[in-house]
């Protein structure tokens, strides 16, 4: 169900609430209950998939309505109802990069159960992974291809602003988990009954049927690969099969590879 805030179609006047609208956009970027949503296709995919939106700026309203009939016709009687409207001045101090589609949203995370993971397609589990553009980017590939959800560990939060521009939003179409310190002693309990399968150099080569029902696929980073405490565990290793000289691929091309795979196999 969508959901839009209740203030419609407004626009703040010249001087007044300016301040507190640039502190709230800049506090929710470190606040890990709230999305921020920077662009047209982030906010478009939100909706699709059921997020709470709290609230929308954009810096021209006309511009906003004009992108829903090409880009999301299906959300036309939504889209076409939301927003606040500021100064292009105002709307430059929201975000580092703001988007050039013009229009900014908050939404809420959503709130996963202790077992949030209840399809029986694939699962990712990205090590580590070094840049909130790869991400995104993997996420995105995730929900193209039908996974189950994405898990990630280490430092970069997988729903910083930037990780949700790379995914276009499409964290809200699968559960998108992080945990940061992993103990692989300790998968939690609904990541227990699948099958880890490491994607790693040394495995067997990959074709249609290496990837069974329910597996957690694990990918490392570009340079180090997975860690050797991720690789005993594993209960085998595929590889993808490259030319010669070519020594790895992008976090996002290696999980479509493998996630495609098995689904066009």
């Amino acid at each position: 169900m969508w959901a839009w805030p209740s203030f419609g179609r407004t626009a703040i006047s010249s001087g007044h609430g300016y301040q507190s609208l640039i502190d709230r956009f800049r506090r929710a970027r470190s606040d890990d209950t709230l999305a921020v949503l920077e662009g047209f296709h982030p906010l478009k995919h939100a909706l699709r998939f059921g997020a709470t939106i709290l609230e929308t700026v954009t810096q021209d309203l006309d511009k906003l309505d004009s992108l829903v009939p090409s880009l999301a016709p299906d959300l036309v009687d939504i889209l076409a109802k939301g927003g606040t409207e500021v100064p292009t001045t105002v709307f430059r101090q929201l975000s580092p990069a703001p988007p050039a589609t013009g229009v900014i949203s908050l939404a809420l995370r959503p709130a996963y159960g202790p077992q949030p993971f209840g399809s029986p397609e694939p699962l990712l589990l990205l090590e580590n992974p070094r840049s909130h553009g790869n991400i995104g980017a993997a996420v995105r590939v995730a929900a193209a291809a039908g996974a189950a959800g994405v898990v990630t560990t280490g430092d970069h939060d997988p729903w910083h602003p930037p990780a949700l521009v790379g995914s276009a939003g499409l964290h809200f179409a699968l559960p998108v988990v992080w945990l940061r310190g992993l103990n692989v002693d300790e998968l939690p309990a609904s990541l227990d009954d699948r099958e880890l399968l490491a994607v790693d150099p040394e495995g067997e080569p990959l074709d249609s049927g290496s990837v069974p029902d329910g597996a957690i696929l694990a990918f490392g980073t570009e340079r180090d690969g997975l860690s050797p405490e991720l690789l005993a565990a594993a209960r085998g290793r595929i590889a993808i099969p490259m030319e010669p000289g070519i020594s790895s691929l992008n976090l996002a091309t290696a999980v479509a590879v493998v996630l495609y795979a098995r689904r066009l196999g």
